[in-house]
């Protein structure tokens, strides 16, 4: 997987081969949603608002974090917001509530994240439509969901879609799978109600989005904190398994940390090895990473805590949305 995504941001002879392929994929991706449309396939309209937080390219864009901030907007907003996800990364299938101490091998890296937050109930499972309803059985509380990642999950109706564009790598080369990164084509981003841009130019009708964090914790000890000042002159090793690494590294140096950067795949499955730097004195993270590091990490690993900014129009927006006025015409 990790050598057909070199060539997903750029042009070779393989797309000779694999563009035939990616017009299949067009012309099934455009049925099944023709399908739901139509109504031969059978959608489903849970009790509650819907909200679903995707992308249209493969690899991580920011959603999670996204996820998070909209938790935190509905609940000051007065809501009581649950989290439903895939659980990618994770071997469980089945609806099933994540808590701060699930196993990621089991739930996966980010909803284990999500739930370290404690902002809401996340549950996970392969069927968005199941594992909302196991999550709305399990807490009557909960007024709306958000559905980490799951655009194209068209069988659950939602009431709100939001596309995150990573603003760096955009959509790769245009094309879609397996000669690009594209799970549907550019144009859907214009059947959405909003797109967030994280860490791009956006338009006047997108919203921007950028990741703020400057302060670290102990991953042994949580309740330790360092500030990014705290590791200059030291000897830094950095460790990054998420969609666009580099921007993890990015982010190291703008606070003018220069670390060893150490590049893996989404999702990667950490091991001591991984973390085996002798002559480190720190060794920084991502939280995501971290979540999969905890069983066997040593005093010198420190996880950076980001959180999602965004204008307050989106909220505003959503808000909108969620009135019963709103809700109607959806």
């Amino acid at each position: 997987m990790q050598w057909l995504e070199q060539h997903w941001y750029r042009t070779t002879p393989l797309h000779l081969i694999l563009l035939p392929v990616s017009f299949i994929f067009r012309m099934l991706a455009a049925t099944r949603r023709a399908l739901y449309r139509i109504g031969i396939l059978t959608s489903v309209k849970l009790p509650v608002p819907i909200i679903v937080v995707g992308n249209i390219t493969v690899g991580g864009s920011g959603k999670t974090p996204l996820t998070l901030w909209l938790a935190q907007q509905l609940i000051d907003s007065g809501w009581h917001p649950g989290i439903i996800s895939r659980g990618y990364g994770g071997t469980t299938t089945s609806p099933l509530p994540v808590h701060a101490s699930s196993s990621p091998d089991e739930a996966g890296d980010e909803a284990v994240l999500m739930a370290q937050r404690k902002l809401c109930p996340v549950w996970i499972g392969r069927d968005r439509v199941g594992v909302a309803r196991a999550l709305l059985q399990a807490h009557p509380e909960c007024d709306i969901v958000l559905s980490d990642d799951g655009l194209q999950h068209y069988r659950l109706q939602r009431d709100f879609e939001i596309a995150v564009v990573d603003g760096i790598r955009r959509f790769g080369n245009g094309f879609l799978l397996p000669a690009g990164p594209l799970r549907e084509p550019i144009s859907r981003l214009t059947q959405v109600d909003a797109v967030v841009i994280h860490g791009g130019m956006a338009t006047k009708d997108q919203h921007s989005m950028q990741l703020y964090g400057e302060s670290f914790y102990n991953l042994l000890n949580p309740n330790t904190s360092a500030h990014a000042a705290d590791f200059y002159g030291q000897r830094l090793h950095s460790i990054a398994g998420i969609g666009h690494p580099q921007r993890f590294f990015s982010h190291l140096n703008r606070l003018g940390l220069k670390a060893q950067a150490h590049p893996f795949p989404d999702h990667h499955r950490f091991t001591p090895a991984d973390l085996d730097y002798t002559d480190a004195d720190a060794i920084l993270m991502t939280e995501k990473d971290a979540v999969k590091c905890t069983t066997f990490a040593n005093e010198k690993c420190w996880v950076l805590r980001v959180d999602a900014q965004l204008d307050s129009l989106l909220t505003q927006q959503i808000l909108e949305r969620l009135t019963p006025d709103g809700l109607q015409t959806t």
